[in-house]
């Protein structure tokens, strides 16, 4: 299974984030990001316990990826942009992508940032079932 790094966040979903999800409010520099939270937000999915991943799947993996992106605020602006961005070139660097449209994602990526802190294993479960709903494989 292919990881997201940190230079692929950057010069990948940060710059398409940018570029594609146009929003009244701009994305600041990659630079101004919060020290530490985006390489634990990358590193989490990716975790083993005991030989054992913490997030065993793409779902898994995806699904958490997601949820730390937009509640964990690694960037002082544009976290949910940047969550779908890095979310969709995770998949696709695994050979899927998510078959729906862009008003659905934006949509899914506020409700994600709407939840409450207690439901976050419940919100995660959802993130998991929207994957699985629209996942398609390429290629």
């Amino acid at each position: 299974m292919q990881t997201i790094t940190l230079r692929e966040t950057e010069y990948l979903a940060f710059q398409l984030a940018k570029q594609y999800f146009e929003f009244d409010e701009p994305i600041p520099d990659f630079k101004t990001r919060f020290p530490h939270l985006l390489e634990s937000c990358l590193a989490v999915p990716f975790q083993r316990f005991n030989k054992r991943d913490l997030y065993p799947g793409l779902i898994s993996k995806a699904a958490i990826l997601f949820y730390l992106l937009i509640k964990n605020y690694p960037f002082q602006n544009g976290n949910k942009r940047i969550a779908l961005t890095t979310l969709l070139v995770f998949l696709y660097k695994n050979n899927k992508w998510l078959k729906t449209d862009s008003q659905e994602l934006y949509n899914f990526a506020v409700w994600v940032a709407s939840s409450l802190a207690e439901l976050k294993q419940k919100v995660i479960e959802s993130i998991e079932f929207f994957i699985k709903s629209h996942l398609e494989t390429l290629r």
